[in-house]
């Protein structure tokens, strides 16, 4: 597995080593041992598997009290994926990084916990699988607006009128206006 640090604190681009030939592929997508090397000591303790159809933009979610932290890969389809800085303290608050995670590349990234998370369906459709260092929190989960104009997030969409976003998501905060514990 390649580790790859990317321009926001924290965040890690993992490239796994891809075994194949005419019968398929094999590839490792977790070892405990080198993420804690290159990510940090974290445990996870729950898998979530979804599916959204091409134009769906999920986020920008985050957890108030219970941050979590997200190692995230899709296995159908492509998706951009993005992570913004919410740690006060840090020397990138408020900064967003991007990038594409297809079932071609096989990447995945590390969204550490104090981060806003999103994605958008690039593809007809994507299957997006992630694992999360604190169980899911219904009444802790805080929303971000997707096309906040302080962040500027350069999705990779033609059209903003195409966007579908759950009706939750479209009432999200603008970042401004939120609050951190972090």
């Amino acid at each position: 597995m390649e580790y790859e640090s990317l321009d926001v604190a924290d965040v890690v681009r993992l490239t796994p080593q891809v075994f194949g030939d005419e019968r398929g592929f094999f590839l490792e997508t977790f070892r405990q041992n080198e993420f804690e090397k290159y990510c940090g000591p974290y445990h996870f303790v729950q898998d979530n598997h979804s599916r959204s159809t091409r134009g769906t933009l999920r986020g920008l979610h985050y957890q108030f009290k219970r941050p979590q932290g997200k190692l995230v890969r899709v296995t159908r389809g492509e998706v951009f994926d993005v992570a913004v800085d919410l740690r006060r303290n840090s020397l990138t608050f408020g900064k967003w990084v991007g990038v594409h995670l297809s079932e071609t590349n096989k990447q995945m990234l590390w969204v550490p916990p104090g981060f806003a998370h999103g994605f958008y369906t690039i593809s007809e459709v994507a299957e997006f699988q992630y694992k999360c260092t604190d169980y899911y929190a219904p009444g802790d989960e805080c929303c971000i607006r997707w096309d906040d104009p302080d962040l500027s997030i350069q999705w990779p969409m033609r059209n903003a009128n195409e966007v579908i976003v759950s009706e939750k998501d479209s009432k999200g905060n603008f970042f401004s206006c939120t609050e951190f514990l972090f």
